[in-house]
């Protein structure tokens, strides 16, 4: 595994959980930092992030072998 993806569930409707907790950007960007650190070559990490964050940008990088 090469990529890392971290978000925050946000509540899309009023009929959904409400969030329990809202995770600063911050604490993202130090997630990404231990996740780099850990030897992942890709990390997204923060609270708007979703499987697909910039796909199309890692997907290049694995076409390049950046990523494996």
């Amino acid at each position: 595994i090469d990529m890392l993806t971290l978000g925050q569930y946000l509540q899309p409707s009023r009929s959904h959980l409400p969030v329990q907790r809202f995770v600063h950007p911050d604490t993202f960007a130090w997630f990404a930092e231990e996740g780099y650190k850990m030897g992942f070559k890709n990390v997204a990490s923060g609270p708007l992030v979703r499987s697909s964050y910039h796909a199309d940008e890692q997907a290049k990088l694995a076409k390049e072998g950046l990523l494996s």
